[in-house]
């Protein structure tokens, strides 16, 4: 009976080493045997041969039902690439002289992406010689900051780029 697996685990024929320490599907230790007779205690069995570790002397043969085996582990995998988190920076765009409606907008943005997880950049934008009202600005961005700071911890102070001011918050780890 003859498997073909097209990942990178050495399986059944596929295992070259002369001698191999043995487990059994219980996990007990059956001694170091050679490749064709672990092979044959496998196959007996119905079951498959998988090298768990070529790293030690001699490898590290398990006897198991490949198949099952490489499931649970794709299910792992999943498991754990669903529990991941990418946090991303989000950006919150508005002038120094905004209206308290649109603050407020503003705000609830920045509010929810930081209870996603996210990052939020606040960023003022100036237009040709507003940018002599920067002390403006800088009071809009520490109001935002101070109306956030139940959610988020400032990870850069406002900051001049350009014709721009931004400040980054990152979300609380409460």
């Amino acid at each position: 009976m003859k498997k073909k697996y097209n990942d990178q685990s050495i399986v059944n024929e596929s295992i070259q080493y002369p001698k191999v320490r043995l487990i059994d599907i219980e996990g007990r230790q059956l001694g170091i045997h050679s490749s064709n007779e672990a092979l044959n205690i496998a196959l007996e069995q119905d079951l498959d041969l998988v090298v768990i570790s070529d790293k030690s002397d001699p490898p590290v043969c398990r006897i198991i039902d490949y198949g099952k085996y490489k499931f649970t582990q794709e299910k792992k995998a999943k498991e754990a690439k669903k529990k991941q988190h990418n946090t991303s920076i989000k950006e919150v765009k508005m002038r120094y002289k905004i209206e308290d409606h649109d603050y407020k907008v503003r705000l609830n943005q920045a509010l929810r992406f930081l209870q996603s997880g996210d990052k939020v950049k606040a960023t003022v934008i100036f237009r040709g010689r507003e940018i002599q009202h920067f002390n403006l600005a800088l009071e809009l961005l520490n109001k935002m900051a101070t109306d956030l700071n139940e959610m988020s911890i400032i990870q850069q102070q406002p900051t001049k780029d350009g014709k721009n001011i931004i400040m980054i918050l990152s979300p609380n780890k409460k």
